[in-house]
């Protein structure tokens, strides 16, 4: 039987405190609902609209759903930081290590996240190209925030629930 990419990729499991205590796949830890490590950027531009991308069909968790501009796991062994400097790069083609990133927030593991404990970030004035990744990103799109307020009164579901749940923690900020 061939490895999937669920069994190549690591992650730290940590305990209630976020602190490591061990090392699982990709696949066990979300079989398991073990608690893990994730971060999550909102990319804006000058206008002050933010960028929301759309997973693609075939990811495991949220597919066709409208999520943060930038969302991803941290590997086994790095940092929150780093992760989202990695994942800017790997999702959107941004180049994460020029990148203005302001940590917004550190967002406790719960139901919401996918048992994630999140830290999320903001990027403010960005106004360079973006070149989604297909197997990640199926659609891109720039919006004000009291525009997707109303989307989200309207279509909910349209949205994953760990963006739903960040969204409503930063319109409180």
């Amino acid at each position: 039987m061939a490895n999937s990419s669920a069994d190549l990729e690591w992650f730290d499991v940590v305990d209630e405190n976020d602190r490591v205590i061990g090392k699982e796949t990709r696949g066990e830890v979300h079989r398991k609902k073990l608690l893990h490590r994730a971060i999550h950027v909102f990319v804006f531009n000058s206008s002050g609209q933010l960028y929301l991308q759309k997973r693609s069909a075939t990811k495991d968790t949220a597919p066709n759903r409208w999520v943060s501009s930038c969302s991803g796991h941290v590997d086994s062994g790095e940092d929150y930081e780093t992760a989202a400097r990695r994942e800017l790069g790997e999702e959107l083609g941004i180049d994460g290590n020029s990148a203005e990133l302001e940590e917004i927030r550190a967002v406790d593991a719960v139901r919401e996240t996918g048992h994630e404990f999140v830290r999320l970030y903001q990027i403010l004035r960005y106004d360079g190209a973006i070149i989604p990744d297909p197997a990640e990103v199926s659609d891109g799109i720039w919006k004000k925030p009291d525009e997707i307020e109303e989307w989200i009164a309207r279509a909910p579901r349209e949205f994953s629930l760990s963006f739903l749940y960040l969204w409503n923690l930063f319109r409180k900020e």
